[in-house]
């Protein structure tokens, strides 16, 4: 797997990989920077956001759960000095769907953790990462 960022000025780069997609990433005009893209450290949320979330759909899909809505929320706290680590990440499941097992949901979920997700295997070596899951039955 590869990566790089390109320069466009100022602080402003243009990220792609392998799959040839592109993202733009930026900085804060108090830093220099045009206020034009994703800042690096969110593109770790996403990217874990987007990890686990995989994991847990195909889960549920295959344990046969009627989702209708899904969404994964990241929040994660920086410290104030440089170089503004992760201190802790929190990672909520949003889960909407028709006669939802709660155990089905906390096995994908457990399962994304413990088993599937690189990301989380990642990041949890650095920082710790917390899980919070919110079921509506629609």
């Amino acid at each position: 797997m590869d990566a790089k960022v390109t320069w466009k000025g100022r602080l402003s780069f243009t990220g792609t990989a392998d799959t040839g997609f592109t993202v733009p990433l930026g900085a804060e005009p108090q830093v220099g920077g045009d206020n034009d893209g994703f800042r690096p450290m969110e593109l770790f949320l996403v990217g874990l956001a987007g990890c686990t979330a995989m994991d847990v759909i195909s889960i549920l899909q295959k344990k046969r759960q009627d989702v209708t809505g899904f969404e994964v929320a990241v929040h994660a706290e920086r410290t104030m000095e440089h170089p503004r680590v992760f201190t802790d990440i929190v990672i909520e499941y949003i889960i909407s769907g028709h006669n939802l097992d709660p155990d089905a949901v906390e096995r994908a979920v457990e399962l994304s953790e413990t088993k599937y997700c690189p990301g989380q295997a990642m990041l949890s070596k650095a920082v710790p990462i917390s899980h919070k899951i919110t079921i509506h039955q629609v």
